[in-house]
């Protein structure tokens, strides 16, 4: 009795509309394999206890739609939860669009740094890093050859893992030993965010194609499970390897302006986010996005070469002041 209830509930849905309300009177309806025929009052019974259902979950409906608030305007401006980002400004006034960085994350990059400073490797570890590096090298010489806009973009994907996992370690090291980082966690998680920052900017100067895409994802699921096995071995070992792979990265930025001032590279306008990013001139040009860059990884080489000397020397990362401004 109850199954036939509710089947017949379901069909009286469907077919109340070929009710006529004049008539008295139904012939007997079969459902659900013969069981259960009914007189034209239960049916009557039947299709007015559903249509008052329906009316009333219609009406439920609609008041549930009249209070529900009105959904948010294609037009406004929302960070990644939803949340309306609050409204910044430039110094001349005008709207700052960037919500990857904000202003007080923008500087002026350091070009007078020395960009041919090399560190030598004495002890074993540190040139198992230099060559391992030198070997990585040759494929992406081969792959990229002079395409130094794609290979820029590939460099900065792998570029900014080992900040992260470094930073990652140590922080939850701090947790565990209840400790200070000494300002390490900081420096590194900074790193990450710059090197991604170039990344942002080489995705508007060159579009990677789907391929080069792959292999992105390909590298860099590659490189960050490598690199996190290997700082946990041997912190030193791993800072001495990522020193060697920002000296790399000087390297081809140095190939990439010389190719920019021979007119091989076109030397396009400089992308709005960098131009923001590094507060360059409005008509600041890729060459000048380049320098920039370079100085950048000039910098991040000689803290890595510092956090590996720091570990040689048997004193511990965590417990030495970071430099205070790497960028």
């Amino acid at each position: 009795m109850n199954s036939s209830r509710m089947a017949g509930s379901l069909l009286v849905r469907n077919l109340t509309h070929h009710l006529s309300p004049s008539s008295s009177t139904t012939t007997a309806t079969t459902f659900l394999n013969g069981a259960a025929t009914r007189s034209s009052v239960v049916w009557m019974r039947f299709a007015s206890t559903s249509t008052a259902s329906v009316a009333r979950e219609e009406t439920g409906a609609q008041k549930e739609a009249a209070t529900a608030p009105p959904p948010p305007s294609n037009k406004e401006v929302s960070t990644y939860w939803g949340i309306p980002t609050t409204k910044l400004v430039r110094e001349d006034g005008t709207e700052w669009k960037w919500s990857c960085f904000r202003p007080w994350d923008t500087y002026k990059a350091d070009v007078n740094i020395d960009l041919t400073k090399h560190h030598v490797p004495s002890t074993f570890l540190d040139k198992v890093a230099y060559w391992t590096v030198k070997s990585l090298r040759v494929p992406t010489d081969i792959f990229f050859q002079r395409r130094y806009g794609c290979r820029a973009m590939m460099l900065e994907t792998v570029a900014a893992v080992p900040g992260m996992v470094g930073g990652m370690l140590l922080h939850l090291r701090s947790l565990r030993r209840f400790e200070h980082s000494g300002g390490w966690i900081r420096a590194l998680l900074e790193e990450a965010e710059n090197e991604r920052m170039h990344l942002m900017t080489f995705m508007e100067v060159s579009k990677p194609r789907w391929y080069e895409r792959a292999l992105v994802i390909l590298v860099q699921g590659v490189f960050f499970n490598a690199y996190f096995l290997g700082y946990l071995i041997s912190p030193k070992f791993a800072h001495r390897v990522t020193g060697y792979l920002e000296e790399e990265a000087i390297h081809s930025y140095t190939e990439f302006l010389k190719d920019l001032e021979d007119g091989k590279i076109e030397n396009v306008p400089a992308p709005a986010i960098a131009i923001d990013y590094w507060r360059l001139p409005a008509n600041a040009t890729l060459k000048d996005v380049v320098t920039v860059v370079r100085a950048d990884e000039a910098h991040h080489r000689d803290v890595n070469h510092f956090a590996s000397d720091i570990h040689y020397q048997g004193m511990e990362l965590q417990k030495t002041p970071a430099p205070i401004n790497y960028h």
